[in-house]
Parts: C-alpha cells; sequence; structure tokens
C-alpha cells in the first residue's frame, strides 16, 4: 500500500536498471528514501530521476560491490545522508555469459578469469554489502536484508557453472545471516528469480532460439517483469513480513516446481 515504508531509508546496488530500479522506484513509492548503487553513474542517475521526477527522495553512490572500502564508503554515505539504514537489497550481480561476449561453457572448459569475476561480483559483493549493512543494523537493533539469488540458486544450470555457485553461495549466506542475527530485530532473506525480462537478459531474449527455450521453461508461459521481483522484494522488507526471515522465495512463474 502507499506509505507503507514511510520514513525508511532504503539501499538498492545495482540499481541503473532492471530488477534494481524496479525495486528502488517500488521502495520510493511505498514512502521510502533511497540509495541507489551501481557501477554505471548514468544509469543510476537516472534511477535518481526517475524516484525524484515522482516525489521521492534519492541519492547515488557509484560503487563497485567487489571492494570493502567502497562498500564501507557507499554505507557511510546512506548514514550520513538519511541518519540510519532500515532495509538493503543487495542485487548488484552478473551472468557470466554476458562478460565480452562470453558464451557458456562446460566446467572444464570453464575460463577461470570469468569464474573470478562472477564470484566477486555475485557472492563476495553480497557478504560485503551484509557485512556493513548488519553492523549498522546492529546499531539501530532493527533491519531488513533481501539479496537476489537465482533459480539458479536452487537448481543446475549447464554451461554456466560461476553463476550457479555464486547463487547457491547467496542462498547459504542468507540462512546463515539470518540465523545468527534473528534476535537483533535483523531480518535476511533473499528472492530466487526465473528468466525476467532484464538488461542482463536482453542478450539471450535476442536469439529467436533462446528465447522460446525460456519461455517454453516457465509453466506460466512466459518471461518475467522486474516489478514482479520488486513487489517481492518490498514486501520482504516491510512489517507485513515480520516473522519471515532465512526465507527463499521464488519469483520464477513455477520454474522450479517441475
Amino acid at each position: 500500500m502507499p506509505g507503507q515504508l514511510t520514513g525508511n531509508v532504503a539501499l538498492v546496488t545495482g540499481g541503473a536498471s532492471g530488477i534494481g530500479r524496479a525495486t528502488a522506484l517500488t521502495f520510493a513509492r511505498k514512502g521510502a528514501k533511497l540509495i541507489i548503487a551501481d557501477m554505471h553513474e548514468d544509469g543510476g542517475q537516472q534511477t535518481v530521476h526517475m524516484i525524484t521526477e515522482q516525489g521521492g527522495e534519492a541519492i547515488f553512490v557509484q560503487t563497485d560491490v567487489t571492494q570493502a572500502t567502497a562498500v564501507e564508503v557507499l554505507i557511510s554515505q546512506a548514514v550520513e545522508t538519511y541518519g540510519r539504514l532500515d532495509c538493503a537489497h543487495n542485487n548488484a550481480g552478473i551472468s557470466g555469459t554476458g562478460i565480452a561476449g562470453a558464451q557458456r561453457a562446460l566446467n572444464a572448459e570453464y575460463p577461470e578469469e570469468r569464474w573470478h569475476q562472477v564470484i566477486a561480483v555475485n557472492l563476495t559483493g553480497v557478504w560485503l554489502c551484509m557485512k556493513y549493512e548488519l553492523a549498522q543494523m546492529l546499531q539501530q537493533g532493527s533491519g531488513a536484508i533481501v539479496n537476489t539469488a537465482s533459480v539458479a540458486g536452487l537448481v543446475g544450470l549447464a554451461g554456466n557453472a560461476a553463476y550457479v555457485a555464486s547463487k547457491h553461495g547467496v542462498v547459504g549466506l542468507t540462512k546463515t545471516a539470518a540465523l545468527e542475527y534473528a534476535r537483533h530485530g535483523i531480518r535476511v532473506n533473499c528472492v530466487c528469480p526465473g528468466y525476467i525480462e532484464t538488461p542482463m537478459t536482453a542478450l539471450e531474449m535476442q536469439d529467436p532460439e533462446r528465447r522460446a527455450l525460456m519461455m517454453a521453461s516457465e509453466p506460466v508461459g512466459r518471461v518475467g517483469h522486474p516489478e514482479e521481483v520488486a513487489e517481492t522484494v518490498v514486501w520482504l522488507c516491510s512489517d507485513a513480513a515480520s516473522f519471515v526471515t532465512g526465507h527463499t522465495m521464488t519469483v520464477d512463474g513455477g520454474y522450479v516446481a517441475q
């Protein structure tokens, strides 16, 4: 409902496009003040502009989530600007198949450089963000974190070992943090999107065969929209989900039910 998060301060990493941007806009509609973090300044500033145009408050902080010092600065700027941090959506991630035109590769041929890059962004980046977010939320005595995992965090996906490993890791990190901080007023959950129409999947969607395969793999007969994931993230951060922590929520059109 409108105003559901009025007075709350929310951080979204990977907020320059896709699921991150949709989540930021949804947080803003619910009354939250936003910190948008991303490597891409133009897209991040555009997200800020979209929020302020609809009457919300937001700042952009250019951030490389793989660097501890950058993440520490991000959280410091959030608190310096708004005084606290109530919600965090750790969403920054890469697919591993969109890196410089990279193709899918079986484990025996998987490039070591690509492995390290995907793990650094998708897994280490989430852990670093949680590390500094949790420290701030402990001082406050409350907070809600939602990490973006994937259906690839629940099942295998041939040809993209690093992505699957990183997203399984995010699921494990989420459950562990939820247990560690459950008695401190901090909830930690994750969402596992299926195929969602975002810039990250755009390249695959341009291939008619690949798009048809993606559509066929979704029981509902279509790919998802970023806004459908965003609504779930914001709900998990709200008081409506006050008894939900350590949960892995699929937003996948039934993909993992098959």
